[in-house]
């Protein structure tokens, strides 16, 4: 269960009283995320998520992601609105941790989404993309491809762990990236963490799009290519043409992609790829064996990141 930092009743009751939220119903922790302290809490008004930002979330940011979110619903995007307290403040302090009250949203996620809800998703990660666009804050992507050397450094040769010969073959694969990294493609705000579990729905319907906690500004593309490496695979590793279409058609439907940037979707994909095989590598080999949360396997985005660097253009991911 991904709570970190437990809240007791009286704890509670003294943090509420100065919200207009009705009576407490009920209070329990969410298994679900590896991040944050999550709590559903119900009340006489309504539901709402109470998160406890932990230790790997830098406090500088959470105002940045509160406009973020403030901004978006405000545009009609289905997103966590923040609570305000009485005096008007959305970020607090509980249990010395700072902390938000959101807007409960509806549904239920999907870890292997069919067509229909993928073409959902393009259309809103399009509208997020054009959305965001005006909001006064900024965020650099502190896991951009800037950072991927580093990190990959930082792990050495115990990369060589997960399978003989690795850190050689990580390293060719890193560097036949960076070298073809695109320039002076449409940038903005991403989502940037938008994998299947962050988007919740109501049979095909889309209802919801969370986790907005390594939000930043970088290459919108690049947004895309995370989610066709997170949506369009099927449980077996192979890619699903049919699902990348959709996804891809429902983007473009709303906010159509220029030549480049469709000629750039193999390397920015491959990117993306790289990114989550190093985070979840670093992860791998660092998180102690009794943590609260299972770190996730690398390779699985080893196998992806073969995929595209396997691929003779971008006609391969369903583009007309």
């Amino acid at each position: 269960m991904a709570v970190y930092t437990t809240v007791d009743d009286i704890a509670l009751a003294t943090f509420l009283s100065a919200y207009d939220l009705g009576d407490i119903l009920s209070f329990a922790g969410i298994a679900e995320g590896v991040e944050n302290s999550n709590y559903l809490l119900r009340t006489t008004k309504a539901h709402y998520i109470l998160t406890l930002y932990e230790k790997r979330v830098d406090v500088d940011d959470l105002p940045f992601f509160m406009e973020l979110m403030t901004h978006l619903a405000s545009k009609g995007m289905n997103c966590p609105l923040p609570v305000a307290s009485r005096d008007g403040r959305i970020l607090q302090q509980l249990e010395g941790r700072p902390c938000a009250i959101f807007s409960f949203l509806d549904g239920t996620s999907s870890r292997y989404p069919n067509r229909e809800k993928c073409q959902a998703l393009g259309q809103s990660l399009a509208e997020f993309h054009l959305n965001a666009n005006s909001i006064t804050q900024s965020r650099q992507n502190a896991l951009g491809p800037a950072s991927w050397k580093p990190l990959l450094d930082s792990v050495g040769k115990r990369v060589d762990e997960i399978a003989p010969q690795m850190q050689s073959m990580v390293k060719d694969q890193l560097n036949s990236i960076l070298d073809a990294w695109p320039q002076n493609l449409p940038r903005g705000i991403i989502h940037a963490d938008l994998f299947p579990n962050n988007v919740l729905f109501i049979g095909d319907t889309l209802t919801g799009v969370i986790d907005f906690y390594f939000a930043c500004e970088d290459i919108l593309a690049y947004d895309l290519g995370i989610c066709l490496n997170s949506w369009c695979f099927d449980a077996d590793g192979s890619f699903n043409l049919t699902k990348s279409r959709s996804l891809i058609n429902g983007y473009q439907a709303v906010r159509p992609l220029n030549e480049r940037e469709i000629a750039a979707v193999p390397v920015l994909a491959a990117g993306s790829a790289m990114r989550f095989f190093l985070t979840r590598l670093y992860d791998w080999l660092h998180t102690p064996k009794d943590a609260l949360v299972s770190p996730k396997d690398p390779m699985e985005y080893w196998g992806i990141l073969r995929f595209h660097q396997s691929v003779s253009g971008f006609g391969a991911y369903g583009f007309d």
